[in-house]
C-alpha cells in the first residue's frame, strides 16, 4: 500500500484563478469556501464563501436544484438558513431572494464580499448533505452556492472537520501544504466531487502509477484486503476497454447505514451495510462488486460518454434525455461483462444475471406501455415516485437498457463476423464526442454510430424495441452466440389474483394490483383493507397462504374496507405461472456461434 499523491500546488491554484467576466472585462475573481461543522448534533454545516474582485453593483448567487446522476429535483435551497453578506470590513450588505435558489446581493463600490449561511444536513442519500457524530457527507451541489452565470470559475474549498475527526477524503485535487483544502477548476468539477469527513479506515493503493483511495466509514469485519485485490482486477478490465483513463486519481467513499450509490468522474459515493466484503470466494462479494463495477464504469458511460441533453448541465431544472437506457442500462450490462473479464464472474454467472434482468423487465405490465426512450425522458417524474401503479405503467431503463445492450452487442458481432462489438461503439463515442468534440451525442448520432459499426440497418432494435414496446425476439439474438432462452410458461402450485399486500398494525392492506389481473378485473383496489376471505378474518394466515391452497378458477369471497366504505367482492382466481427466462447452450453451435460466445463471455 502506498500513500496518496498530492497533485495540485497552491501556486497553480492561484495562477488558474483568472477568468473573463465578459469579452471586454478581464477579471481576477477568486472564490474560496470554508466549511465548518462544530456541532454535529444540530446537523448544520456552516459555509463561509469569500468572493474577491467580483465586478458590478450587484451579484447573484445560486444553489443548484439537483446533482448530476441523481435525476430528481432536490430543491437544496430548502436547507439554507441564516444567510448574511458582508464586505471585507464586516459591514452588512443588502440582499434579496429572487428565485427559490437565487440570492441577489447589492454591493455598490464593493468587489470583495463574504457570504455566510447554514445548511441543514440530515437526509440519508447519495445526493443529500448529511452530518452527525459519525460522518459528514458533503455533496457540493447541495452545499456550495456559485456566482450566477459563472460555472467556469475555479474555487478552493477548505474543510474544517469536527474536532474529534481525523480524515477528509474526496476526489478533488488537494492544495499542497494546506490541510483539508482542495481545488476545483470549475463548478462542474466541484459539483461532481463529493467529500466525506470522519474517522474512516483508509486504504491507499496504486495501479500503473495512478493512486486510488478507499475510505470506509464503518468497515467492521469487512475484508478490505480482498476487496482491494478484487478492485485491482476490475479497474484494469474497465479501463482497458477504452485504452484511456480520464482521471488523475480516484476515490471510493463508502458510508454506513443507507442505500444506493452515485457515480462521479473522480470518485463514487456508496452505502454499505455491515460486513460488506468477505474473504476470497465469499458469495456476497459478487453482488457487491457488480455494484461497485457499475458505479466505476459510469466514469466512462455518462460522465464522459454523455447524451447531449446532459451536457452542458443546467443546475436549475430538469435536464431531459431519451438516452438513459444507454447511460444506465448499458452500464448494468457492462458491469457483468467487466466482472467476467476481470475473472470475478463465470459465464454461467453472467447468463444468470442477464436472464434475471430480462425476467424483471418482461414480468411487469408496464413493459407493454412504456418504451425505453419514454422511461428515460420521464425519469424525473417516475424514478423516485414509485406509486402503487408504477409496475402497470412504467419500466426501468436499467433493466430494458441492459437487455438492449445485450442484443445490440450480439447483433453487431453477428453482422461483422465477430470483428466488431458494442465495445467499438463505446470507444467511438468516447473518443469522438468526449475527447475530440467535447460535447454530448444525440439520439440520431448514437444510432448512426451503431449502424455504421454494424454495417447494416438496425431498424428492428431501434424502431421496435427502443422507441416502441414490441416483443423482443431474444432467441433470435441469443442464437448468434449459440444460446437459447426458455420462454415456456411453467404452472405453479395454487392460484393467482395479481395482488401484493402489506401488514400494518395487524391489518392486511392491498399495496398494488397488476393490470388486467383477476383482482383488477373483479373490483379490488389498492389500499383496500382485507377484513375477511371466504367469511374468515386473516388472523393466523396471509392472503398468499390462502392462494397457495386455492385451485385456479375457484372463487374467493372478499370483505374489504376502503376508507369508510365496506364492500363484498368475489374474485375468480387464475393459474399461477411463471416464465423461467433461463439462458442455456444450443446443441451443436457452429463455428461463428462458438467464436462469438467465447469472445463475448469468457
Amino acid at each position: 500500500m502506498k500513500t496518496r499523491l498530492i497533485i495540485a500546488t497552491l501556486s497553480i491554484c492561484l495562477l488558474l484563478l483568472n477568468n473573463s467576466w465578459s469579452e471586454d472585462h478581464q477579471d481576477n475573481i477568486a472564490v474560496e469556501y470554508t466549511l465548518t461543522m462544530d456541532k454535529p448534533n444540530t446537523h448544520y454545516f456552516h459555509v463561509s464563501m469569500a468572493v474577491n474582485d467580483i465586478p458590478g453593483s450587484y451579484a447573484e448567487f445560486r444553489l443548484p436544484n439537483w446533482t448530476p446522476g441523481y435525476y430528481r429535483i432536490m430543491d437544496y435551497a430548502k436547507n439554507v438558513t441564516s444567510f448574511i453578506v458582508k464586505d471585507k470590513d464586516g459591514n452588512s450588505l443588502e440582499w434579496e431572494k429572487t428565485e427559490k435558489n437565487a440570492w441577489k446581493v447589492q454591493k455598490p463600490l464593493v468587489n470583495d464580499i463574504v457570504i455566510e449561511y447554514d445548511v441543514f444536513s440530515y437526509s440519508v442519500s447519495v445526493a443529500d448533505p448529511y452530518l452527525d457524530y459519525g460522518r459528514a457527507f458533503i455533496p457540493p451541489a447541495g452545499v456550495f452556492m456559485y456566482p450566477s452565470g459563472r460555472l467556469d470559475l475555479p474555487s478552493t474549498v477548505n474543510i474544517i472537520p469536527y474536532q474529534e475527526w481525523e480524515s477528509v477524503c474526496t476526489g478533488l485535487e488537494p492544495v499542497e501544504g494546506v490541510p483539508h483544502t482542495y481545488y476545483a477548476g470549475n463548478y462542474d468539477i466541484l459539483f461532481d466531487s463529493p467529500i466525506l469527513a470522519g474517522n474512516m479506515e483508509i486504504v491507499d493503493f496504486e495501479i500503473d502509477d495512478i493512486p486510488y483511495t478507499i475510505a470506509v466509514e464503518k468497515p467492521g469485519n469487512t475484508d478490505l484486503y480482498q476487496f482491494t485485490n478484487d478492485l485491482k482486477k476490475v479497474i484494469p478490465a474497465a479501463t482497458e476497454l477504452f485504452g484511456d483513463i480520464p482521471y488523475k486519481h480516484y476515490t471510493f467513499l463508502i458510508m454506513d447505514s443507507g442505500m444506493g450509490g452515485l457515480e462521479h468522474a473522480n470518485s463514487m459515493a456508496v452505502y454499505a451495510r455491515g460486513d460488506f466484503y468477505g474473504g476470497e470466494g465469499s458469495n456476497r462479494n459478487k453482488g457487491w462488486m457488480n455494484f461497485i463495477t457499475h458505479e466505476f464504469f459510469h466514469l466512462y458511460n455518462v460522465k464522459s460518454i454523455r447524451p447531449a441533453g446532459l451536457w452542458p448541465i443546467d443546475y436549475d431544472k430538469e435536464n431531459y434525455t431519451e438516452m438513459l437506457w444507454v447511460s444506465e442500462g448499458f452500464t448494468v450490462y457492462y458491469e457483468y461483462i467487466i466482472m467476467n473479464r476481470a475473472g470475478l464472474l463465470t459465464r454461467d454467472d453472467v447468463l444468470n444475471y442477464l436472464s434475471n434482468t430480462i425476467k424483471t423487465y418482461e414480468s411487469i405490465p408496464g413493459s407493454k406501455y412504456q418504451s425505453a426512450t419514454e422511461s428515460s425522458f420521464d425519469t424525473w417524474i417516475n424514478f423516485f415516485s414509485r406509486s402503487s401503479n408504477a409496475q402497470n405503467a412504467t419500466i426501468s431503463y436499467y433493466d430494458k437498457g441492459c437487455a438492449l445492450g445485450m442484443i445490440l452487442d450480439l447483433a453487431i458481432r453477428k453482422e461483422t463476423g465477430n470483428q466488431k462489438s458494442l465495445d467499438d461503439i463505446m470507444r467511438n463515442l468516447y473518443y469522438k464526442y468526449f475527447k475530440d468534440l467535447k460535447r454530448g451525442f444525440t439520439e440520431e448520432e448514437f444510432r448512426a454510430e451503431c449502424e455504421s459499426i454494424a454495417g447494416t440497418s438496425l431498424d428492428e432494435i431501434f424502431d421496435v424495441y427502443v422507441s416502441a414496446t414490441g416483443d423482443v425476439d431474444y432467441n433470435k439474438y441469443l442464437s448468434y452466440a449459440g444460446l437459447h432462452i426458455d420462454l415456456d410458461e411453467e404452472t405453479l402450485e395454487g392460484s393467482y389474483i395479481g395482488t401484493e399486500t402489506r401488514n400494518v398494525n395487524g391489518e392486511t392492506i392491498i399495496s398494488s394490483i397488476v393490470r388486467d389481473s383477476p383482482a383488477w378485473n373483479y373490483g379490488l383496489s389498492v389500499n383496500d383493507i382485507i377484513l375477511e376471505v371466504n367469511g374468515e378474518p386473516l388472523e393466523n394466515q396471509t392472503l398468499e397462504d390462502i392462494l397457495k391452497y386455492t385451485a385456479p378458477l375457484d372463487t374467493l369471497r372478499f370483505k374489504v374496507k376502503h376508507r369508510y366504505i365496506e364492500r363484498d367482492i368475489s374474485v375468480i382466481t387464475d393459474n399461477a405461472s411463471t416464465v423461467r427466462y433461463n439462458i442455456s447452450m444450443l446443441p451443436d453451435p457452429d463455428t461463428l456461434q462458438q467464436l462469438i460466445l467465447n469472445d463475448w463471455i469468457r
